[in-house]
């Protein structure tokens, strides 16, 4: 089943034997590198060296070495028996930025420079290749021409395979556990694997195997979380809700189910692309958030928060060194939801960003629009905004969302659904209770302020000491004063836009659901 080699094997055996001198290669995982170079070297029938500051130069390959008395711990001294030695080899140096790095006053930093430079036209003239292994990137301007950055920080869809195969042919010897996994459910865990090294999915694994004598995806996407803490601007969130704690919007509902195999293989074998995206325009409160939150649950994703107020820095270069990182780190655990709360007020000063901040806003606003149209990594993008009137127009522009739903107050009968929503979720029997009477008297509330309403005649319940009831519900209806009688003008505005610039994510309330759909798709 693995036999055919991966394309980074295919690639790491092309540069070579085209003589490229240095190659750089950026991952956490040495083991992983390691066994993937000692099939090239193989391949190539090349002996492997590995060298570091701890160990010096040892063999890679299992061939007993002949240089193990030599003095090779240091930079300088793994650089000159390089340089001399006439063997056909690749010599992989561990963690050798530092010596060249900037920030860190090493005292030898250009003499080894130097060096590099010195050995790189013997390199193109010899059988040897150098490779540097780091999880960083750093090297110097001068060597820049010279060298191949080859990105393998996240495993192959086919080396996370193999990490699978390890784990369960592990777990059937060991504790007994045999597990017979669908083509489906295989695909399922790998891509919720995606993002992690194959040593933290190994870990995951079996984890997940030791608490459920299972392979959970839900545990192990949870894993993830810990990739995310160690961003500054991404937020993991963890979604309780799902599509049955939304109120009404069966058009918006419709159109998500459709898209939620989209993701799959055999989506990509039918034909279908990812979904790119979705904005969601409506008054506050409408639901915009819950519906971010309830697609995650749904779909079995991810949820990823961009707070774009935490993008921006006071140092030069630093706001769109942030925004790509985030857009990196978003990829790299991709199939995931990018979730951009109230957009507008994340990109506010776009027009006047030459004047107030040296262009700052409108370079970061740029590379976003420019990643979203261009992007292929199946990362879901759900932006919410309540203020069309600020957002720029590119932002609207067909390609960068798949659709514009409009999120209005809700009707009467989505009114009673929610009321019967949150009653239930405060653990009363939502037949006790007139839902038809508190969906007519709650006209132009949000299903924020229905949900407060609830919570009220509970707290007034509660401090009587008795049980709620209909007047309970009714009463705090008439004490809240609806947004949408304050924010009339906007409201009506929003609405008149939204007529001929976005799909509503309800149906009128006169028009049955079946027919009502039938009328939308024709």
């Amino acid at each position: 089943m693995f036999s055919q080699p991966v394309p980074r094997e295919y690639e790491l055996n092309m540069l070579i034997r085209a003589r490229y001198p240095l190659l750089y290669i950026v991952s956490w995982e040495e083991r992983r590198i390691e066994q993937l170079l000692r099939r090239v070297a193989e391949a190539l029938n090349k002996k492997l060296y590995g060298w570091s500051v701890t160990d010096g130069l040892y063999s890679l390959d299992g061939r007993p070495s002949l240089h193990g008395n030599l003095d090779t711990y240091g930079p300088i001294q793994i650089l000159d028996f390089i340089a001399a030695s006439q063997e056909s080899a690749i010599f992989v140096l561990k963690d050798f930025h530092p010596y060249w790095d900037e920030r860190r006053s090493f005292q030898d930093q250009p003499l080894i420079v130097r060096r590099v430079r010195d050995i790189v036209n013997h390199l193109k003239e010899s059988r040897k290749t150098v490779i540097l292994l780091s999880p960083l990137l750093i090297f110097p301007p001068e060597i820049e021409k010279d060298i191949i950055v080859l990105d393998y920080s996240q495993p192959l869809k086919e080396e996370m395979e193999q990490s699978l195969e390890r784990v369960l042919r592990s777990a059937r010897e060991i504790s007994g556990i045999h597990l017979q996994l669908t083509p489906e459910s295989r695909e399922q865990i790998l891509n919720a694997a995606q993002g992690l090294t194959c040593s933290e999915a190994e870990n995951v694994f079996a984890k997940s195997l030791v608490m459920t004598r299972n392979l959970d995806v839900k545990i192990i996407i949870a894993e993830k979380k810990q990739i995310i803490r160690r961003s500054n601007v991404l937020e993991y969130f963890e979604s309780d809700e799902d599509m049955s704690t939304v109120g009404g919007m069966p058009v918006l509902k419709e159109w998500l189910k459709k898209r939620k195999l989209a993701f799959s293989e055999r989506a990509r074998q039918f034909g279908l692309p990812e979904p790119k995206g979705l904005l969601l325009l409506g008054v506050p409160g409408a639901g915009k958030s819950l519906i971010a939150k309830a697609i995650a649950r749904e779909w079995n994703l991810p949820l990823l928060r961009l707070d774009l107020s935490r993008l921006f820095s006071e140092l030069v270069g630093s706001s769109e060194q942030n925004m790509r990182s985030a857009l990196r780190l978003a990829e790299s655990i991709a199939p995931c939801i990018l979730w951009l709360d109230e957009l507008e007020k994340g990109l506010a000063g776009v027009a006047s960003s030459h004047l107030s901040d040296a262009g700052t806003t409108a370079r970061v606003f740029g590379s976003f629009l420019t990643w979203m149209q261009e992007k292929t990594a199946p990362v879901f993008v759900v932006a919410t905004s309540n203020d069309i009137s600020i957002l720029p127009s590119e932002a609207l522009r067909k390609g960068r969302f798949d659709e514009i739903f409009f999120i209005d107050l809700p009707s009467p009968s989505e009114r009673r659904e929610i009321f019967h929503i949150h009653i239930r979720r405060r653990g009363r029997d939502p037949q006790q209770f007139d839902l038809e009477e508190l969906a007519q008297a709650s006209q132009n509330f949000s299903g924020a302020e229905i949900e407060n309403v609830v919570i009220t005649a509970l707290y007034d319940a509660f401090e009587q000491g008795r049980e709620l009831t209909q007047q309970d519900l009714l009463r705090a209806i008439q004490n809240t004063v609806p947004l949408a009688r304050t924010m009339d003008a906007q409201i009506q505005a929003l609405r008149q836009w939204a007529r001929t610039h976005a799909r509503p994510a309800s149906l009128p309330s006169d028009i049955p659901l079946s027919t009502g759909l039938r009328r939308l798709e024709l």
